[in-house]
């Protein structure tokens, strides 16, 4: 079969790719590599597993249009990933991610690709009064432009499958982790330690709890959910994907501060709003009912503090990615 993979050069993309071509896709990755690194694609590009097109999704020109011609699944992961960006540069998170959605669903539209794959976001949900919080909870209220915009994309891809049969798979992601992330808590720690070894600044009072997912229990329940699509009837198919469970960040940090080796660390924290979130836009609270996906024989391998343990050992272990952090 042949796939697209937009954002594939980035942390979950490039390990999609690497999946996809391990189950024998043929797959084209459409990345401008704003925020994707080349570097974790390089080997299967030149040993010709993976076809590369720098591209700017934000423009749908003939050459983008042509990229989506004679494929079987579209894998749309290109975003912008940073939620407190959204806060500040609303207009960032709206050409990247609505924009780019709607760009992405008309090159589908324009060369009769049948199913398109979308990662969303648990933000959709905002400060839900529900958890966890299954796939049906309503209202969606996003308190971020980055859920807003990811909600909005939602809209359209379920729009497209009723009008022009773009079957949808819409993944509502959990914290994911793993060693080529290059944002989140978990890499915004090592890059503060690194420049100071004994006193660690918290953003927020530390008691935030979410739910933490490690990129290879994440790839086996993307596998479960496109299989599951691809045999349905189902126009579109929403579904959670994330833990069981969830972590502090106080404990995150204790994670952090144990895996590089360090000891005495103060902890020191920063209250930006008055319930202690992390930033205005944050969401404090986040754990998905996630009995929708486990229906179809999927469940997490790793605790949401295991996926973290794991990031924080690979990424010490692993000078060449540790090193990138800096």
């Amino acid at each position: 079969m042949e796939v697209v993979v937009t954002g594939g050069a980035g942390f979950i993309g490039s390990y999609v790719v690497e999946d996809l071509v391990r189950r024998g896709f043929h797959v084209r990755v459409i990345d401008n590599l704003s925020s994707g690194r080349y570097e974790y694609i390089k080997g299967i590009v030149d040993d010709g597993s993976v076809e590369f097109y720098n591209a700017d999704l934000k423009n749908l020109d003939e050459d983008v249009r042509y990229l989506f011609k004679d494929v079987d699944i579209v894998y749309h992961l290109a975003a912008n990933p940073e939620v407190r960006v959204s806060v500040s540069e609303p207009r960032v998170h709206f050409n990247e991610n609505v924009l780019v959605t709607f760009n992405v669903l008309e090159a589908c539209r324009l060369n009769n690709v049948k199913l398109l794959v979308f990662t969303s976001s648990s933000t959709v949900y905002g400060d839900a009064k529900l958890l966890p919080t299954p796939e049906n909870y309503t209202p969606l209220e996003p308190i971020s432009v980055y859920g807003a915009s990811k909600l909005a994309s939602e809209s359209m891809i379920i729009t497209y499958s009723k009008l022009y049969g773009v079957k949808g798979l819409i993944l509502r992601l959990a914290n994911i982790v793993g060693v080529r992330q290059t944002h989140g808590v978990i890499v915004d720690f090592i890059r503060k330690l690194r420049g100071n070894a004994t006193r660690l600044e918290i953003l927020g009072d530390g008691r935030q709890r979410k739910s933490y997912l490690h990129i290879s229990d994440f790839l086996a329940a993307l596998n479960t959910t496109v299989d599951y699509l691809i045999r349905s009837s189902s126009s579109y198919e929403i579904f959670n994907i994330g833990n069981n469970d969830w972590i502090e960040v106080d404990d995150i940090a204790r994670e952090v501060i144990d895996g590089l080796g360090l000891k005495n660390v103060e902890l020191s924290h920063i209250n930006l709003t008055p319930d202690g979130r992390g930033w205005i836009g944050d969401v404090k609270f986040m754990l998905l009912d996630i009995n929708k996906v486990v229906g179809l024989g999927w469940k997490p391998r790793m605790s949401s503090r295991d996926a973290v343990r794991r990031t924080v050992n690979d990424l010490v272990k692993s000078p060449a990615n540790y090193y990138k952090l800096l």
